[in-house]
């Protein structure tokens, strides 16, 4: 056909040959400038052109699946059944939760009890395994499939003596095969082809061996049973896995490695399990009871909870019995488990001794203990049954009360190194694996242990140990303080205390690591923790730790414990009869003095709960030092009128006429709520002569009230600290008012005083958007321990902003800036437990499992009045582009929510939350258990401030407010956008299964704004990626520049 009849589009039409194109490719790879020169100025081929891909969405509108017929039609649509929203119960330690019952619990507290006891919602793909991010081939898993591949052995690929020799049976593996490509083969003569090869029976076919016979050859057999055998037959020797040869992708060339995360667990450190034997006396006159403690002597600071113990025989423990109730079983455990986050060569296991009070300082008391012996116990049989008469009359009369004895500590560090590590190959990598929680804490506690002064104490053997030599307790030197100068001296060559006179006695303990999941142990709270065959058993307790530096991991259960230590009191200027002191501490709840509840602990052989505990008393002494804690379980709800009550008694050692066993001599308190925040630290208080007036306890001690007479003029004279262990209060004064604020509108609480702020609907606003600015101030241990929490709460308001005075609030860019910071800090405070690909594992735990859209349905209170909305103050607008380019994606879009609607007009928004208040949410998985009437109902409300559409979904707001964030917000988000970019795909999934949209056509699931605002967001992190690669170029897997270069993989999955 000529030139000129051909038609306009063939003259378009590009005719260079793919052969020539691969050429030129492979010339330009290899390098060499002039081949690739020349080729291109001759082929003027446009390499670099940019291709228009394919809509996807509309080859599938136009090829819908029917029409492709034949076995290759599962390939082109979509599984239905590919997403699934699985409910996973959370893992409960203990055979009971610990959540408190039958209370009236504040909008705090509740949501902290609803978030631990919730199901983990997961949403799962069911095809995700098929993926190569997620079931990666690497060169190891290449290696052990084809271990079990036999060498394929062709007749044509061996000589006639190896046919014949018995080496046909020996299989070989399949990766050396490497032959067959011999040019020789193209040859038609005898001597080019192989003695075996098939080719060869043209010229010798008695060369060839026989092949075997086909019995059932000639037999009728039906279509269906031949298809069975053969199938059969197929599967025999199947390879499990179709490319087993094909080589694994270079490990610094793969785009992704996707790993689903551990869920949150509970954190523990190394464990060591403490048993007590025995305790033996030269004499044995009188109960002595036992406490045990963990110290670490560079960090100065005590890092476990006592453990109390009573190894007292039956008859010593009869002298008592006049003041004891039935002991619970929880106090009879005799073994304990410690936790150690950081190991140290400089964490001694401390053991104090105390005995009943009696009359005498602690020298002349422990004087028989160093004089007298067992041997001479015929000699001095007298003086022994005068001693034993004069502890049982002290046990009689003041048996409820104790005084300091003796103590002594063991090198945690020898025990180890003496009993000798374990072979770590050969050991219990398989009987005890590690947990998540050992896994996750390879992060600052692992750089503080890894240089010359590492220790472990999970892997030694276990030993038991004779303690023969205790140092009495010296009047004046009582303190922690004190007790850490004994504990550095004791580890020199030339120490004070060795040339002491000891006291003799034999404690025989047991110490080993603690096995993974031990029988009858009860948790710090005295919670069976599973499994527990017998609840009559001994049980263990664990002990709990307070770590010697920051841990950071988030909460997963209720806890809510205080520990009350007392340290000095000075009573100098005390006038009167005042030496032996006593403190006793109570838990009010008013001011009555029924009004004490049963939550301090008890120590051993006693009750499980009291209301009221003494310290140790130094006897005449009216300045004594304390080493006194005390465990307090703190009510779920404490309000303003809950404080600790100090009460100080003069106890009379000797019995005298007309003179009682115990005179209060001072008063003093601490209010635990102030603000809506619990009060914890060291005190410094004043003591009152007199009893605290009516009303006093919502005052402190420092207000000079009227009528009251004070010890050493209203001066600071007893030295108190408190701290809490609490999965409920922050104990961060950022954290704190960002929970308050938000509960406060929840709850409606207006009026409401915040430290000097009186908070009120005209300024609540203000408050709560410069709480959220501070966020990024809070200190790093709380906030990841609150993570959860916090992101939630940011969560809340981002898609369905509060109603104040009647109007919509918008704090979407707010929280938005706030949930980033947030996001890095807890992301900077981990970074060293981040896995390969530069991800945290507890945020990546969170959207994976904590991770849920706000399930109620919003309603107004009972028999409320109904709310007039008027104009939101800050709205989305109501036009937006139809489309966003890459070259525009800095540019402000018009869904920016600071700009405003015409004044006095109620928009788009705020018209769906009037026509939305009959929808039906039957279909969500929140519905069964949670809805009124349910299970677990009575944990469940309807914020009266949430009044905004729950269909404001998560996924629309985080592109909005990504696309339209300043530059240093952009700059946090970029560095973790993995982080954003999984929430959003958690939330568009959680969009598609609750609301049942799975069946609407693809391109009508989401809005057209939100895919503008997605094709702008990809664009610009596209954009930014590049801009970083060219600006700062770093090999893969090193420096700042790879951190965004992966996350956009992550949207569209």
């Amino acid at each position: 056909m000529a030139a000129s009849e051909r038609r306009a589009f063939a003259h378009k039409i590009n005719r260079t040959v793919a052969a020539e194109v691969r050429k030129q490719v492979s010339r330009e790879r290899s390098g060499s400038p002039h081949s690739s020169r020349r080729c291109s100025s001759s082929l003027g081929v446009p390499l670099t052109e940019v291709v228009e891909p394919l809509d996807f969405e509309d080859v599938l509108l136009s090829r819908p699946p029917d029409a492709e017929p034949g076995p290759l039609r599962d390939l082109v649509e979509f599984p239905a059944d590919d997403l699934e929203l699985l409910l996973q119960p959370r893992e409960c330690r203990t055979t009971e939760p610990g959540i408190p019952k039958d209370e009236k619990l504040d909008a705090q507290v509740r949501a902290a009890v609803e978030m631990y006891i919730e199901d983990w919602v997961i949403v799962h793909r069911r095809y995700q395994y098929l993926s190569a991010a997620y079931s990666p081939v690497t060169t190891d898993t290449q290696r052990e499939r084809q271990k079990g591949l036999p060498r394929q052995v062709f007749e044509q690929d061996a000589s006639g003596d190896e046919r014949s020799g018995p080496e046909d049976s020996v299989r070989k593996p399949l990766a050396g095969v490497t032959e067959g490509n011999d040019s020789r083969r193209g040859s038609g003569s005898p001597e080019d082809t192989p003695r075996s090869s098939g080719a060869s029976s043209i010229f010798d076919l008695r060369n060839l061996a026989a092949d075997s016979l086909l019995p059932s050859l000639l037999e009728r057999a039906a279509p269906e049973d031949v298809d069975r055998r053969n199938e059969t037959l197929r599967r025999q020797h199947r390879p499990p896995a179709l490319l087993t040869l094909y080589p694994a992708p270079d490990e610094d060339e793969a785009v992704e490695r996707c790993s689903r995360p551990e869920p949150p667990r509970e954190h523990f450190g190394q464990r060591i399990l403490v048993k007590c034997l025995s305790l033996k006396f030269e004499i044995e006159i009188e109960p002595i009871f036992g406490i045990l403690a963990l110290y670490d002597v560079r960090e100065k600071k005590k890092i476990s909870e006592n453990f109390y113990f009573d190894l007292n025989s039956d008859s010593m423990k009869g002298l008592l019995r006049a003041h004891g109730t039935h002991p619970a079983i929880s106090t009879l455990a005799r073994s304990a488990i410690f936790s150690v986050t950081y190991p140290s060569p400089d964490i001694f296991l401390v053991i104090k001794l105390e005995k009943v009070l009696q009359q005498g300082d602690i020298s002349e008391c422990c004087e028989p203990y160093m004089v007298l012996k067992e041997v001479d116990t015929a000699k001095n049989k007298e003086k022994l049954e005068k001693l034993r008469l004069a502890a049982e009359q002290f046990c009689t009369r003041l048996g409820r009360y104790r005084m300091p004895f003796a103590w002594t500590a063991v090198h945690l560090a020898n025990i180890v190194s003496s009993a000798g590590q374990l072979d770590r190959d050969s050991d219990s990598e398989g009987e005890r694996r590690p947990a998540w929680t050992d896994r996750r804490r390879r992060g600052p506690q692992d750089r503080a242990s890894s240089g010359d002064d590492a220790c472990s104490f999970s892997g030694f053997r276990p030993a038991t140990l004779t303690v023969t030599n205790f140092f009495k307790q010296e009047a004046e030197r009582l303190s922690d303080e004190d007790l850490f100068k004994f504990l550095a001296d004791m580890r020199r060559p030339s120490s004070l205390l060795r040339r002491l006179r000891p006291v003799t006695a034999q404690l025989k303990i047991d110490i080993s690591p603690a096995p993974e999941n031990p029988h009858f142990c009860l948790s710090p709270e005295l919670l069976h923790i599973k499994p527990y065959p017998d609840p009559r058993g001994r049980p263990t307790k664990e002990i709990l730790e307070f770590p010697a530096r920051e841990v950071y991991a988030p909460h997963t259960s209720y806890r809510n414990l205080l520990y009350v230590y007392p340290h000095s009191l000075n009573f100098s200027s005390r006038q009167g009869s005042v030496r032996n002191l006593a403190v006793r501490v109570q838990y009010m709840t008013g001011e009555d003095p029924s009004q004490a509840l049963p939550v301090i602990f008890g120590k051993s052989s006693c009750s499980e709960f009291t209301r009221e505990a003494f310290t140790p008393v130094v006897y005449h002494n009216k300045s004594p030092e304390f080493y006194e804690e005390f465990k307090l379980h703190l009510p779920a709800c404490v309000t303003e009128n809950h404080h600790l009550l100090f009460t100080f008694y003069h106890v009379s050692c000797q019995p005298r006429p007309g003179t009682a066993l115990e005179t209060p001599v001072g008063f003093t308190w601490i209010p635990l709520l102030q603000h809506g925040r619990l009060r914890t630290g060291p005190f410094c208080l004043p003591v009152s002569v007199d009893q605290p007036p009516p009303s006093y306890s919502v005052l402190t001690p420092d207000v000079a009230l009227p009528g009251m007479r004070w010890v050493d003029g209203h001066k600071g004279v007893f030295s108190v600290e408190l701290t809490a262990v609490s999965s409920v209060h922050p104990q961060d004064p950022y954290l704190d008012k960002f929970f308050t604020l938000v509960h406060v509108l929840e709850e409606g609480a207006f009026p409401f005083r915040l430290k000097d702020t009186v908070l009120s609907e005209g300024n609540v606003e203000q408050e709560l958007r410069a709480s959220l600015a501070a966020l990024r101030l809070a200190s790093p241990e709380p906030l990841v321990a609150f993570s959860h929490h916090v992101l939630d709460k940011l969560v809340r308001l981002v898609i369905r902003p509060p109603i104040i005075s009647g109007q919509i609030v918008n704090l979407g860019r707010g929280a938005f800036e706030a949930m980033a910071h947030v996001v890095s800090l807890v992301h900077r405070s981990l970074e060293a437990a981040q896995d390969a690909r530069g991800h945290c594992p507890q945020l990546a735990a969170y959207v994976h499992y904590a991770f849920r859209l706000p399930g109620t349905e919003p309603s107004l209170p009972d028999g409320a009045p109904p709310v007039t909305v008027q104009a939101a103050t800050l709205a989305r607008g109501s036009g937006r582009p139809a489309s966003l380019y890459l070259a525009r994606s800095k540019s402000i879009s018009s869904s920016n929510p600071d700009l405003a609607v015409a004044p006095g007009s109620v928009d788009d928004e705020v018209s769906r939350i009037l026509a939305s208040k009959g929808i039906d949410r039957s279909h969500s998985w929140v519905n069964s258990a949670y809805a009124p009437g349910g299970s677990k109902a009575v944990l469940r409300r309807a914020p009266p401030y949430c009044g905004a559409d729950p269909r404001q979904l998560l996924h629309e707001e985080l592109a909005l407010q990504w696309v339209v964030s300043s530059s240093a917000v952009r700059e946090a988000i970029l560095q973790h956008a993995w982080f954003f970019f999984q929430l959003m795909v958690k939330s568009m999934a959680l969009h598609l299964l609750l609301g049942q949209r799975l069946d609407t056509p693809r391109k009508l699931r989401f809005p057209g704004r939100f895919l503008d605002d997605i094709t702008a967001l990809v664009g610009s992190v596209g954009l930014e990626v590049i801009t970083r690669v060219h600006k700062a170029p770093v090999s893969p897997g090193c420096g700042a520049g790879r951190a965004p270069q992966r996350q956009p993989g992550f949207l569209p999955q």
